[in-house]
């Protein structure tokens, strides 16, 4: 196991922009308060969706694409440097009008509306290849 202990520089709410990619938005956020890690959670809405499931087997992202009104009934994640930029690694539940939940990695979306509330750490994260997942794992 890899943990360390963290120290809060911050912690901001912010409303996301109609129109944007709610990903961009919180990487947006990120950039402008310079977290270069941290932790948040989200909720609102997006007009579509582009959700991936990592295939353990074949080690490998696999796209799943939503084109239609969904709910963001929770979303979770952190900020890490990944090749020296900040990425925002963020998992979402997605849900139907019908009630249908839909989860995964929310690698895109158009936001309706969105909150977000950032923890902003002092100590840096950075992601690496990890061999054994072959996944961007913190160092």
């Amino acid at each position: 196991m890899n943990y360390r202990e963290v120290e809060t520089d911050g912690e901001y709410l912010a409303r996301l922009e109609t129109g944007s990619d709610w990903r961009a938005e919180l990487e947006a956020l990120a950039d402008r308060v310079e977290a270069d890690a941290g932790w948040f959670t989200a909720m609102g809405a997006v007009e579509d969706a582009e959700v991936w499931f990592y295939d353990q087997d074949e080690t490998e992202y696999r796209s799943v694409e939503f084109d239609e009104p969904l709910e963001v009934a929770a979303c979770v994640g952190n900020v890490a440097l990944l090749d020296g930029e900040r990425f925002a690694h963020t998992h979402a539940v997605l849900s139907r009008r019908s009630g249908q939940a839909l989860a995964g990695h929310l690698n895109a979306g158009t936001v309706f509306a969105g909150e977000a509330y950032l923890r902003a750490f002092e100590t840096p994260l950075e992601r690496e290849r990890d061999d054994v997942t072959d996944l961007d794992l913190w160092l």
